[in-house]
């Protein structure tokens, strides 16, 4: 078996073909019809009203909680069980990031923990559906956030084809986030989008992320904002991915299934319950005995993988102390297995054979 990763992009002739043909037909580049086009087609497919796209999606969490007015020294509530991005797009624009632990049956924020950090320097509140998972009282985090005056920004960086209740995930919250960097569902390389049902919310998003202003070429300025732009080389090949989103969200569904179907019965490893009806994994996850050594064993028989997230309140870049017992426990057991949508059925028969070999 060749060396299997544990991520990669996927591209064909149609991406590169619609390149070529966008460069031959004059194209400045910059962010423009293509662009606009390819947020459209997010919008429809998410059911949103609106939708932005941006530089990436690290900075679309920032720009979402400027757009809502959170400024410095601000509090947002943040889960420890998170891609760092979560925090830093808090802290990089000033306000601060507040740790709360997460529920063990879906991986993302405890509600109960939540309501505890909330103090009255708290502004916002992000929500992140974790590998495409979603908290089942997710509408209990909506009610909250209105009665207290919170705004909820959903970071579905890792949801793109993820549904609850018939409703998009990004779609519950004030604005809801997503991420195309290398290894989503569908990608540009890097790039990310924001969405939206309200109409002030966007124009707002829509100067931040252009210096400032309402429209190109101007030089009024009616709030500070930056050049989070997109290019309309990307928006070429977001196009293209998402023509293929359908069918990657099945496959992605399909393959959980299996791998479920092999792994479920080694004592050894814990599925986390995932509503394959509704939910295409990011990555396909596990928690497990012996980590570090079952990695090693993997590589050797030409299997990559991936640990899970550390416990982000007590990296250096954050050294907070406190206690936050789920996450410090998947951190050291957590385990991403390979999960590209071109994956066949016979190297996930043949992953998990060699996770049973291991423990056996």
């Amino acid at each position: 078996m060749e060396f299997i990763n544990q991520m990669e992009p996927n591209f064909d002739e149609h991406e590169a073909e619609h390149l070529y043909e966008y460069m031959q037909s004059g194209g400045w580049v910059t962010e423009f019809r293509k662009t606009a086009e390819f947020a459209d087609m997010i919008a429809q497919y998410t059911g949103s009203k609106y939708c932005s796209i941006t530089a990436n999606g690290t900075v679309s969490l920032s720009i979402a909680l400027l757009a809502c007015g959170v400024s410095r020294d601000d509090e947002v509530i943040v889960p420890d069980y998170t891609m760092v991005a979560t925090p830093n797009a808090a802290e990089l624009i000033g306000a601060k990031a507040v740790f709360v632990d997460i529920d063990r049956r879906n991986l993302c924020m405890d509600f109960e923990q939540m309501v505890k950090a909330v103090t009255e320097k708290t502004k916002a509140v992000i929500l992140v559906s974790i590998n495409g998972r979603y908290p089942e009282n997710i509408e209990q985090f909506v009610t909250y956030c209105k009665e207290k005056g919170l705004y909820l920004i959903e970071d579905a960086a890792q949801s793109l084809g993820s549904f609850c209740k018939g409703r998009h995930l990004g779609t519950f919250g004030d604005i809801g986030s997503f991420s195309f960097s290398s290894p989503k569902i569908i990608t540009t390389g890097q790039g990310g989008a924001l969405i939206t049902d309200n109409e002030d919310l966007y124009k707002n998003i829509k100067r931040i992320r252009d210096f400032g202003r309402d429209q190109g070429g101007s030089d009024h300025y009616i709030v500070k904002g930056w050049n989070f732009k997109f290019t309309d080389v990307q928006a070429v090949i977001g196009i293209e991915q998402m023509k293929k989103l359908p069918q990657r969200v099945i496959r992605k569904k399909e393959l959980g299934k299996l791998y479920e179907q092999y792994l479920s019965d080694i004592p050894q490893v814990e599925m986390i319950p995932t509503d394959y009806e509704n939910t295409p994994p990011w990555f396909f996850d596990i928690l497990c005995e012996d980590r570090e050594s079952l990695i090693t064993f993997l590589k050797d028989n030409n299997i990559g993988s991936r640990p899970f997230y550390p416990p982000l309140h007590a990296e250096p870049a954050y050294g907070y102390s406190g206690s936050y017992p789920v996450t410090e426990e998947i951190s050291q057991k957590g385990l991403w297995l390979p999960s590209s949508v071109a994956l066949t059925d016979e190297q996930v028969k043949y992953i998990c054979d060699k996770i049973r070999e291991y423990y056996q």
